[in-house]
């Protein structure tokens, strides 16, 4: 068989928090890791950081220094990454209609 894009889009995103971290990235913009860390919700710092280094090893995420009065650090998407807005949409509407379908809230 073929090597399958799909198949590889999946193996870069594959894991509980990749996609829902790159939503809430594409929602946010930059954001400092424990604001991140709140926004993603149970999710440990040690977790958090290793897939956000997963994310910018595949070049969906950026982190950048920033050299103010208190030094830190930012998160946010890259040109790359910010090209699965659109499908993280549609992957949202979709959950929705099936938490809908299943007796989930209609909000």
């Amino acid at each position: 068989m073929e090597p399958c894009s799909v198949k590889y889009a999946l193996s870069v995103l594959q894991g509980k928090w990749k996609l829902y971290i790159m939503y809430v990235l594409s929602q946010t913009g930059e954001v400092r890791f424990n604001q991140l860390q709140r926004e993603v919700g149970g999710i440990s710092a040690v977790m958090l950081s290793k897939n956000l280094q997963e994310l910018e090893e595949n070049g969906l995420v950026t982190r950048s220094e920033v050299n103010d009065s208190v030094p830190h650090v930012e998160y946010s998407l890259t040109p790359l990454g910010a090209r699965l807005t659109p499908a993280l949409a549609s992957l949202g509407d979709w959950g929705h209609e099936v938490w809908v379908a299943n007796g989930g809230p209609q909000a």
